[in-house]
């Protein structure tokens, strides 16, 4: 029986729940709790709208079901089936026939942060697929949460798209809002209570409301309908789900992708605290330090694991990779050595007839036991822009330029002043929404200013990459019809398949139609595209979305020898630490220069978390009020 302790504590919590009545009820009237988006049925009122989106949502079910059916994955699970940790031996994968894993082992501990790291195509997304969908005997007691794709537009608010996804938390509070008028049931309610407070069910809105802040949702964007935001922001309310449902298993692939910097450091800081088990793809090694514990590098149809972030991974993979080299040189000249022997005393004296059978069986004992492998290095990029010749300064001058999209919209910039040349290596950095796409728009002539003047050198030539440039490409064609298409003046094949080939697209890849090619593969053929334009200057937008990490690299030594001037605006630090010599910040419809350069930046966003947390704290709580009192009664 339970003491009069626990029944007073009962007591009051089931006040709290009564309390808590209505607005939960608003939740389960705003669309059943699910894992997976879905459109409810008050959304399929809207008519042809919903539609379109269900219709966007099954195509996109059934490409994923198609992949699915062309993935072939075996494996056997080694670990105890109670664990809480997952080892799995044998493990192999393949992709239309392609063998993308044979006969490796998948190893993932509870408590472990893993960065999956591995060359663009070489199949890292496939496998976080393939766990996703438990296509690998994975243990029903571990739930999984893969971050697949964005929310589909609706008439909810992110702040419900968050909460909804807590199944576990919804069917809880139902039980204990029935059980609440049941006293005979008091044990098991107070079992109830304690499970909640594990989820922190009182505090479930303040927290979804929290994470939507750290990914850079206004108090005003949490309420506003789903549907007024573009697939980046729908993402992030993704993403936020992803972070709010807390599962055992969280994968990630590329979460960074639609992130500016402020959300990067505080997503960093945020996946600090995962203690269960989380598998992370990403192209950021600055992202991959902060965050991992472990690193599995997926490389020649192996999985292998080392201990410690990047940077540690880096270090260690070249001591062990030199001391294979090593190993592998002294039992090449050992067994050039006593077959050298053998050949030159199998037949001579009785004795060195002997020696040489002596050395034969250790020769074989030696080949039997297995050699060690030459190491197989990483292919190495090596991009390229072709000199653009000069032209004297100022090559672009704004002189006094304000900009609003529309005439009653807000003011992105005001009376902007500066000017740029080919000796420019500038960073452009601070919060969405602040400008940064804009401006590079504006330097282009993609937009007008709304006052001012923006005066460019009459010779002056710009390539611009942003993220929408792979929806330029013609998909039927291969990368290497598609270059000769733009570029008629390279007449020879040949020419251009060396061109092609610096970008790191060889082969089958050249030649297959551009569909079938992977998204970083796609923003190779755009970067080739772009650099045989010939500009004077670089204004790059996200250019490492999709990008492996030895990719990026090769972009970061062929912007520091390109001759003309560069723009970047991206949510990869170490991209910016290579390349950049200035960091400029748009806030408040302004242009201010950095003082320090990229790691003082993320260091001084850090310390912005610090002394923001006491009015985050008050403002969602604000947030959670307004959206409450929203939800429709009962």
């Amino acid at each position: 029986m339970p003491s009069d302790l626990a029944k007073k504590k009962a007591a009051k919590k089931k006040e709290a729940a009564k309390a808590r009545q209505r607005p939960r009820k608003g939740h389960e009237e705003n669309g059943d709790v699910v894992t997976e988006p879905q459109v409810t049925e008050k959304n399929e009122a809207n008519g042809r709208e919903t539609t379109e989106v269900d219709l966007l949502t099954k195509e996109l079910e059934d490409f994923e079901m198609k992949k699915a059916a062309a993935r072939a994955v075996t494996g056997v699970l080694a670990s105890h089936p109670n664990s809480t940790d997952v080892h799995i031996i044998n493990l192999s994968l393949t992709f239309h026939g392609q063998e993308l894993l044979s006969d490796t082992k998948l190893e993932l501990n509870s408590g472990r942060r893993y960065g999956l790291i591995g060359l663009n195509g070489i199949g890292k997304s496939m496998l976080l697929s393939a766990i996703g969908k438990r296509e690998v005997p994975i243990p029903e007691h571990i739930d999984i949460y893969h971050l697949t794709r964005e929310m589909p537009p609706s008439d909810k608010t992110p702040l419900h798209c968050v909460m909804e996804v807590d199944t576990e938390r919804a069917m809880l509070e139902k039980e204990a809002e029935r059980l609440a008028h049941e006293d005979a049931e008091c044990e098991k309610l107070m079992e109830l209570y304690e499970r909640l407070e594990e989820l922190d069910a009182d505090k479930a809105e303040m927290r979804a409301s929290r994470i939507l802040h750290g990914l850079g949702f206004t108090p005003a964007m949490q309420r506003k309908k789903l549907k007024d935001f573009s697939g980046g922001w729908r993402m992030r309310v993704a993403l936020a789900r992803a972070l709010f449902i807390r599962p055992f298993m969280l994968l990630l692939d590329e979460p960074t992708n639609h992130l500016d910097l402020d959300a990067c450091v505080w997503l960093e800081e945020e996946l600090k605290t995962f203690k269960r088990i989380l598998v992370l793809v990403s192209h950021s090694q600055d992202f991959l330090n902060g965050v991992c514990t472990n690193i599995i590098h997926m490389h020649n149809k192996k999985l292998k694991y080392y201990t410690g972030n990047y940077d540690q991974y880096v270090k260690t993979r070249l001591e062990l990779e030199e001391n294979q080299m090593k190993r592998f040189h002294w039992e090449q000249d050992q067994i050039a050595h006593m077959k050298n022997y053998i050949a030159r005393f199998g037949h001579g004296s009785a004795k060195l007839a002997r020696q040489a059978q002596s050395k034969e069986k250790t020769l074989q004992k030696m080949m039997a036991s297995g050699l060690t492998e030459r190491v197989v290095s990483d292919k190495t990029l090596s991009f390229y822009f072709p000199p653009c010749g000069k032209i004297p300064p100022p090559v672009i001058m704004v002189q006094n330029v304000s900009f609003k999209y529309t005439k009653d919209g807000p003011c992105i910039y005001n009376n902007l002043e500066f000017g740029i040349d080919l000796d420019t290596r500038v960073a452009l950095v601070g919060p969405n929404g602040a400008g940064k796409s804009t401006l590079l728009k504006l330097l282009t002539g993609e937009l007008l200013p709304t006052d001012g003047m923006i005066r460019k050198h009459s010779h002056v030539k710009i390539g611009r990459y942003h993220q929408h440039l792979q929806e330029q490409l013609d998909l039927d064609l291969s990368p290497l019809e598609y270059m000769m298409k733009c570029y008629p003046e390279i007449k020879e094949k040949e020419e251009m398949r060396k061109i092609i080939g610096r970008y790191g697209l060889t082969g089958k890849q050249q030649v297959s139609p551009i569909r079938n090619l992977s998204d970083g593969q796609k923003c190779r053929v755009c970067l080739a595209w772009l650099a045989w334009q010939n500009p004077h200057m670089l204004f790059l937008d996200e250019p490492t979305n999709h990008l492996d990490i030895e990719t990026i690299d090769a972009l970061a030594d062929a912007i520091n020898e390109f001759e003309g001037g560069m723009m970047l605006v991206s949510h990869d630090f170490r991209l910016i630490q290579q390349v950049a010599q200035e960091i400029w910040v748009c806030e408040k419809q302004t242009i201010t220069k950095w003082p320090g350069d990229i790691l003082a930046y993320k260091e001084h966003l850090k310390s912005k978390l610090v002394d923001e947390e006491p009015q985050l704290t008050k403002r969602t709580h604000n947030v959670c009020t307004l959206t409450s009192a929203s939800l429709p009664r009962p």
